[in-house]
């Protein structure tokens, strides 16, 4: 059993030079504040080894360090694949036609959503629908069949609106 009270004190004695130092090397408050927490929970993990340490928020100073390092690291590959790679093509506001479209499935149930969307957006044939939604073939086909006449009739609603507004 880890010594909670000696934990607690070296955390509330370390807990703020260890965060400005960390929030120095970064540069970056969020970060460091994760940093610091993660390696908090490193020296929690192996306090009994680390509060036997003749100095414990060295070790702990060090794996915080380390880590931001690490993450800054992460970052900038990342930022340098960005700049490889290219910066990514915007994409298009969605059309009027689409908000209707998925305003429609919403107010499908989620059985003939789901459905529709495996069947339809990934192209699954409806065997293998079946077998993901745990569903037998005929269930699944008569789903179908009721989303299609459902968004019918609430796509013809949503034409005969814009048409009177017009």
């Amino acid at each position: 059993m880890p010594d909670v009270d000696g934990f607690d004190e070296f955390y509330r004695g370390s807990r703020q030079r260890l965060l400005g130092y960390v929030y120095v090397l970064t540069g970056d408050l969020a970060e460091a504040q994760d940093a610091v927490q993660e390696a908090y929970v490193r020296a929690w993990q192996r306090w009994s080894t680390i509060g036997g340490y003749e100095d414990p928020e060295a070790w702990t100073r060090l794996v915080a360090a380390r880590i931001a390092v690490s993450r800054w690291r992460s970052l900038r590959s990342r930022a340098r694949a960005y700049l490889r790679h290219g910066a990514v093509e915007t994409t298009p506001a969605p059309t009027g036609d689409t908000v209707d479209v998925v305003a429609a499935l919403r107010r499908l149930p989620e059985e003939q959503r789901t459905a529709i969307a495996l069947y339809y957006l990934l192209g699954m044939p409806v065997a293998e629908v079946a077998r993901e939604t745990n569903a037998p073939v005929g269930t699944v086909k008569a789903r179908l069949s009721r989303a299609r006449t459902a968004l019918a009739g609430l796509l013809a609603v949503v034409d005969l609106e814009e048409a009177r507004d017009a």
